[in-house]
Formats: C-alpha cells, sequence, structure tokens
C-alpha cells in the first residue's frame, strides 16, 4: 500500500499529501511490498453495489504495520499473504486509491508491460474526440496523461524519448479539442510538443496504413477514457491509422477483422485504460475508481462493460464471452458498479 511519511517525525498518511503540517517539510512517499489478512468479516447481506454474496471485508497490514480495508471474493485464513500474480495475457484492473501513478504502477506489475530496454522510444496516444473540458469526460484526463509520462520517466524513460500524438477523425481540428480539453497544456508543462498523426508519413502493411511515427516506437501505449456502453479503448486504436484507409476498411470489413491486424501490427502496444470518473451512457459523471490494462483492447472493452452492469453489449463485444477472459488484480465482482441504478 502507498503511504506518506514525514522524515522528521515519521507521521504517517495514507491520502496524498505534500508538506508534513507539523515540521512544514516535504513528504517522503513510500510503498509496502507484502499485505496480509489480520482480520475478516462475512457479509451475507447484499446491498445496491453489492448485490452478490458472500463476500469478505479484508483488514490487511503491511509490513510497516499500515492497515487499510479490502473487498474479496475469496475466503481466506487469518496470516494469509494478499498475492497477485503477474500475467501478461490477462485483463488486470486494478483500484484507485488516491493515487493514479500508484494505480499505473501496479498494473505494471501485473502486466510487466514496459520493456527493460535502453533508450526505449515510448508513444502515448490519448484518447481526443471533441472539443470539451476535462470534467465532461469525453476524452483522457490531463491528469491521467500527465501521471503517465510521470511514470515513464521515473522507471527512466528519458523525456525526449516520449511521444504524445493522435489525431481526428472528424472535421474538428485536433488542435481544437486538445486545447480545450487541457490535454495540450498538459503535454506543454511536460516539456513535451504533441504531434498530430494524420501529417506524419504512413506505411502500408497489408490492408492497413499505419503511422509511421506509431511503427517507429518501441511501445505504444493507448490511453483511453473508458465509457459505460462504449468500446473506447477499441475505437482509440485506430486512430493510428491512416483516415482515408480506415474509412475505407470499415465498410470493407468487420471492426473486429481491423483490429485484429492491427493486433498482429503492433505486438508493442499496451491499452492502459482511464476508468476513475466516467461518463453514463446519460452522459452524467459518476466516480468508479479504476484503472484496466491489457493487451487486447476489444477483451479490455468487454471486462469493463461487465463491471459497469451494461446489458446492451456494443456490436463490437457482444460476441465476447465474459467467462473466456482470463482476469488479475482485482476480480470484476469486487469492483462491479452499477451504473443504471442511479
Amino acid at each position: 500500500m502507498l503511504y506518506f511519511e514525514c522524515p522528521k517525525c515519521k507521521r504517517i498518511w495514507q491520502y496524498p499529501i505534500d508538506m508534513c503540517p507539523f515540521c512544514i517539510i516535504e513528504v517522503e512517499r513510500k510503498k509496502g511490498e507484502k499485505s496480509k489478512v489480520i482480520g475478516s468479516s462475512k457479509v451475507v447481506i447484499g446491498s445496491l453495489n453489492h448485490k452478490k454474496v458472500p463476500y469478505y471485508g479484508l483488514l490487511l497490514e503491511d509490513e510497516k504495520g499500515n492497515r487499510w480495508a479490502h473487498k474479496s471474493m475469496n475466503d481466506v485464513k487469518i496470516g494469509d499473504e494478499i498475492q497477485c500474480n503477474v500475467n501478461k495475457d490477462a485483463i488486470s484492473i486494478w483500484r484507485i486509491k488516491y493515487d493514479q501513478l500508484e494505480a499505473i504502477e501496479e498494473i505494471n506489475k501485473l502486466l510487466d508491460f514496459l520493456p527493460n530496454k535502453k533508450d526505449l522510444k515510448v508513444l502515448i496516444i490519448p484518447q481526443i474526440n471533441v472539443p470539451n473540458y476535462s470534467y465532461f469526460r469525453d476524452n483522457t484526463s490531463p491528469e491521467f496523461l500527465s501521471t503517465m509520462v510521470e511514470f515513464l520517466i521515473n522507471n527512466n524513460v528519458k523525456k525526449e524519448n516520449i511521444k504524445i500524438a493522435t489525431q481526428s477523425f472528424d472535421e474538428t481540428p485536433i488542435e481544437a479539442s486538445a486545447q480545450k480539453s487541457g490535454l495540450l497544456d498538459a503535454c506543454l508543462k511536460k516539456e513535451i510538443t504533441p504531434s498530430d498523426l494524420s501529417k506524419s508519413n504512413f506505411v502500408k502493411q497489408g490492408n492497413l496504413e499505419i503511422s509511421e511515427e506509431v511503427l517507429k516506437a518501441d511501445l505504444v501505449i493507448n490511453l483511453p477514457l473508458l465509457k459505460g456502453g462504449d468500446t473506447c479503448t477499441t475505437k482509440n486504436i485506430f486512430k493510428v491509422l491512416k483516415k482515408e484507409n480506415y474509412s475505407s476498411l470499415k465498410y470493407l470489413k468487420d471492426e473486429r477483422e481491423i483490429i485484429k491486424e492491427l493486433s498482429v501490427a503492433l505486438p508493442n502496444l499496451i491499452n492502459i485504460a482511464e476508468a476513475e470518473f466516467i461518463q453514463r451512457p446519460n452522459k452524467t459523471i459518476i466516480f468508479t475508481g479504476l484503472i484496466l490494462g491489457g493487451k487486447d483492447s476489444l477483451k479490455l472493452d468487454r471486462v469493463f462493460s461487465e463491471i459497469v452492469f451494461h446489458k446492451k453489449l456494443p456490436e463490437l463485444i457482444n460476441d465476447i464471452e465474459i467467462n473466456d477472459i482470463e482476469t488479475n488484480g482485482r476480480q470484476i465482482e469486487e469492483v462491479r458498479y452499477n451504473i443504471e441504478s442511479y
């Protein structure tokens, strides 16, 4: 568990704080490595967002003595350690507890998506759909984009090797959407100039015309913001294609075929999806406090639809059986939130 400790008085906070209010000095960001169960309560009466019972309310403690609550579908014994296994092929689910950086770090532990390579070149593709302020949750939030850049720099990726790029598939200039959404300002604060993929060279690979900027990257991070009733992860990947190429392909074949071809062409692509504050189908905003990750965008979108109880699945994912998808981190039942209940 992440915590913040004053180096002088040793007081600890579990929520982000910059300075110790007692010593007026900067606190240190620390993290426990292990957690064990020191208390457990079995819940047998369901509630609005926890209908499936029984589940277990656990009290966990790390090696430093920090304690916190944890919901689990598994009956575990006092003294058991809570462990998450690395699985690069799984869809990873994690809760954001105050700190987006911690959540991205945990997703990386579960997926091991960051290659250990000198001079690693990374391309981030944020979701920029419409010229709307960030609180409408139509686009990747500036905070999440900034945190991803911070995570990469903390892991020894050189700032000059990080690129942020996408393009517009409609008549709205990408510059207008990037500016109003706050994403342009987020890029500039990190001293990274974003690029418009539509102005890049495109390389033909089979039926696909893929941006050369994408193909030159060692790691491509698709950074969508999830929405109820949509397949944002998959749709955002299409932005690596030439606009005219994508328009012609989607009339000739199923979009599932296009994404499968892209998966082969881009084996170095990982999806890290923001789902802390999301848009419901009626456009209102709710807090779900999640982050999802995985290589398969269709499976990730399907898992999210299951988490939010979305009954009518989008056509892209309506034939994917949820029981065929392997997940790690948190279980779907532990984090479900019925977005249509309110």
